[in-house]
């Protein structure tokens, strides 16, 4: 059912907030405004949502660094609004975390279809995780004296303590998990993880390694990932 989803649309312009918010109502849904990034974050302290559409270009925050800071805390799948067509900052909102990205002008019949698009592909993959988890618990449920984590539960513990990942960061680190010692190449890695792999670079991989590496160094100066060069990743051997 795609009636009752909570929209959070982050746009400091009226008149490209009022027609889509129509659109979006039409839809059944429920939409919030926010014309500053930081009413936006202070909305998403406040309500959970189910979409975010965001605009790069707010009079306060820049919407990648918004994006950035509620990636620390929520999940929710993410638009990207932008006036600019460049490639760049398409890449750098894909690998910060948005889902998909739009470029003005757009009707706002296309942002509707992108929306339940990437609802679709989001329930896709939890019915295939679920299935796999069903299908093969043991094989995927880590419990260690480095590393513990359940896909079931979304939370990775790194030495007895939680780690606050990203959705991607997550991926990437659970799979280098499951697969101690396996080297995977970037675009295994991006065909294993990226939800729509084709719209990034191999340079989005390199982007979260080295997040992940600085998360898991508050933690222990210890590096577990391991770098091959000009290949990619792998991470070392733990007692199981």
């Amino acid at each position: 059912m795609m009636s009752q989803k909570q929209i959070l649309c982050v746009e400091d312009e009226a008149a490209i907030v009022l027609p889509l918010r129509y659109a979006l109502e039409r839809e059944g849904w429920q939409v919030s405004w926010a014309n500053t990034g930081t009413q936006a974050l202070l909305l998403l302290s406040q309500q959970t949502f189910d979409f975010i559409i965001l605009d790069v270009g707010l009079p306060d925050l820049n919407g990648f660094e918004v994006c950035k800071q509620l990636r620390q805390k929520y999940q929710t799948p993410l638009l990207f609004l932008t006036a600019r067509d460049d490639e760049i900052d398409r890449v750098v909102g894909l690998e910060i975390g948005a889902d998909d990205y739009c470029s003005k002008p757009f009707s706002a019949r296309e942002i509707v279809a992108r929306i339940k698009a990437i609802w679709r592909r989001m329930e896709v993959q939890s019915h295939n995780v679920a299935s796999h988890a069903q299908i093969s618990q043991t094989e995927i449920v880590i419990q260690s004296a480095t590393w513990s984590c359940n896909p079931q539960s979304l939370q990775i513990q790194y030495h007895g303590q939680s780690l606050q990942l990203t959705r991607y960061e997550y991926r990437l680190l659970l799979l280098l998990i499951q697969h101690p010692e396996q080297v995977f190449n970037r675009q295994q890695l991006m065909d294993h993880i990226w939800e729509h792999p084709e719209h990034s670079l191999e340079r989005t991989v390199d982007t979260h390694i080295k997040s992940l590496r600085q998360k898991l160094k508050q933690i222990t100066p210890h590096d577990p990932i391991r770098t091959h060069r000009g290949f990619g990743y792998s991470l070392v051997k733990y007692e199981k």
